[in-house]
């Protein structure tokens, strides 16, 4: 395995803003399961209310890296696929915490555990789109792009009452011009990055996933995660603890613009 330093991860990060315009860019987004056919969703009980939907953030661009700087806020958000086990292992020592998360679930996962979507916003986590079949997204056609931002919308709109709160592109830390103007037609008018990525999906073990995170994080900072690494699952009670020391709360990203 190679190691990747947090001076590789700043470089990664500035090639990728500097490349999204014409093409895919990996980091951020660990490898994905492959698609599978999909199992027909379960609808939202008729009693749940419908959570929130997108809506605009006015003075946020439309790319957003990070909240407001001024208060004492963080945003943890993880791209949702994986074992369902680990998935909801992190998502009950969050509560434990009082800390709450944002997740960008991958359509074809919901597909495989549709409870998975209620459990989430039940615990008082954000929920959103991280495409349908977690592809490189920049690199498609105009109309098969479209299909994995409305595909993915399609499921959250199923299973809760709305396409979700946010929409990240899959494997690329930022969309590319193309990729933002179908999620906005889409009905999302941000598309949510990050200015701190964990690096977990490159396995380094869980104190490295700490010492990543808390390396560059600060008020306001979008930390980029991942559901299905048991390094993410044995990290996160270290994380929140010294986010708790250094006075950041862990808040849904719809909290940390507000």
């Amino acid at each position: 395995m190679v190691r990747v330093t947090s001076t590789h991860r700043r470089d990664l990060l500035r090639t990728g803003a500097g490349v999204v315009v014409g093409g895919a860019f990996a980091a951020g987004c660990g490898t994905g399961q492959a698609a599978q056919r999909p199992a027909p969703a379960t609808p939202a009980p008729p009693s749940a209310k419908p959570p929130a939907g997108p809506h605009a953030y006015p003075g946020h661009p439309t790319q957003i890296t990070h909240g407001p700087r001024t208060r004492p806020q963080v945003a943890l958000t993880f791209h949702g696929q994986g074992d369902p086990a680990l998935a909801r292992a992190l998502l009950d020592t969050a509560e434990q915490r009082g800390a709450r998360l944002t997740v960008l679930a991958v359509g074809a996962w919901l597909d495989q555990h549709p409870d998975l979507a209620r459990r989430i916003l039940d615990g008082g986590h954000d929920l959103g789109n991280h495409t349908q079949r977690h592809i490189a997204i920049n690199t498609l056609p105009e109309a098969e792009a479209r299909r994995e931002i409305t595909d993915c919308a399609a499921r959250l709109k199923r299973l809760t009452g709305s396409i979700g709160t946010w929409f990240r592109p899959s494997r690329a830390p930022a969309a590319s011009p193309l990729v933002t103007r179908l999620a906005r037609a889409a009905g999302y008018p941000h598309v949510l990055s990050y200015d701190v990525d964990s690096l977990d999906y490159t396995r380094p073990g869980a104190a490295a996933v700490t010492r990543e995170v808390l390396a560059g994080v600060r008020n306001g900072s979008v930390v980029s995660l991942h559901f299905g690494y048991t390094d993410t699952v044995a990290a996160l009670p270290d994380v929140l603890t010294e986010l708790g020391r250094r006075g950041l709360r862990a808040v849904t990203t719809t909290e940390l613009l507000s």
